[in-house]
């Protein structure tokens, strides 16, 4: 596998749903018969209003709008790109309630911040959603497309600054950094600016703080409609339904696609029947009309594998991810 081009994908066979009953886990509000679950925490390791978040929160309500859970508590719990959290659903051995929303970007932060946990370490439960990544500017800026932009980064490096909603070693730090290298800028030059998620991200970017903003496509829907931000370039192989116009890379004649994921694990040691009733709920919220309606919605695709598939998956990218860290000096 290359890092960072898109993986392959491939579904999970669905899973009808049997919520479980446990000792000290998960339980269904009718004692097993098939009832919503109950005592569902999802943590999301970042600031309110970035793409971990939008997504835990879309997840949620949809698991308590089509009965499939009930009264879910979903929380933050910021810092360290991720890796207090990671942390937190570490040390909380054989929790069968909790989960946590993650991705890609927990994977770097991992090792970027010297993390004693490693998302190795966890419960892996399943991948939910890849998105293509986005080269965004306020609407006042002056780059009207991509190579306006490369051609004034090449220029200044120091005075471009791009800022992402992940520390170095997430999503946000790889885009940029690849796109820089496919372009032939020395990745080592970039000003880089952190945000702890997109919802630190999208104030300096309208505030015009930072020359660009490299993030997925779902982060600012709201804004790339209302007129506020322009989307010059999006990274994956294809153009997102929600900004037609702004082309690839591909087409703008830049050797580059690059995609970010987004999954849930749980703390190591949970029971069994805990993992799989989190994996039956995953799998029916998946194969609802109205999550088909929010991966539209939001510009994601559909990238559902579950279980050890998963697990194997992450181990994947846990690997890969470090490599390419101590290849840029950051691990």
């Amino acid at each position: 596998m290359k890092f960072p081009r898109r993986a392959l994908l491939s579904a999970a066979a669905a899973v009808p749903l049997a919520a479980t009953a446990t000792a000290c886990g998960l339980t269904a509000e009718d004692g097993g018969d098939g009832g919503p679950l109950t005592g569902l925490r999802i943590m999301v390791p970042n600031s309110p209003g970035g793409g971990y978040d939008t997504t835990a929160r879309s997840i949620a309500r949809i698991m308590e709008d089509e009965s499939i859970a009930k009264a879910i508590e979903v929380f933050n719990l910021e810092g360290a790109g991720g890796t207090v959290g990671l942390q937190r659903v570490v040390s909380e051995e054989a929790n069968g309630k909790l989960a946590m929303q993650m991705g890609l970007g927990v994977v770097g932060a991992s090792y970027t911040q010297n993390s004693e946990a490693k998302l190795t370490g966890t419960t892996p439960l399943a991948k939910l959603v890849e998105e293509s990544g986005a080269i965004v500017v306020p609407a006042a800026s002056p780059f009207q497309t991509i190579d306006d932009l490369v051609t004034a980064w090449a220029a200044d490096l120091k005075g471009v600054t791009v800022g992402g909603g992940s520390s170095p070693g997430g999503p946000d730090h790889l885009l940029p950094m690849q796109l820089a290298k496919a372009v032939g800028i020395d990745p080592t030059q970039v000003n880089y600016v952190s945000y702890d998620g997109g919802g630190e991200l999208l104030p300096a970017l309208l505030g015009e703080k930072i020359g660009f903003g490299a993030s997925g496509v779902g982060e600012f829907i709201d804004q790339i409609e209302a007129g506020q931000l322009r989307v010059l370039a999006v990274s994956g192989a294809e153009r997102v339904d929600v900004v037609p116009d702004a082309p690839t890379f591909g087409e703008s004649g830049i050797d580059l696609e690059f995609t970010n994921w987004r999954g849930w694990v749980a703390p190591p040691g949970i029971e069994d029947a805990d993992r799989q009733a989190w994996i039956d709920a995953l799998t029916a919220m998946h194969d609802s009309a109205a999550w088909q309606d929010e991966l539209e919605k939001q510009g994601w695709t559909d990238a559902f594998i579950t279980g050890d598939e998963f697990g194997d998956f992450l181990a994947e990218q846990d690997a890969t991810v470090a490599a390419t860290l101590q290849e840029l000096g950051l691990a």
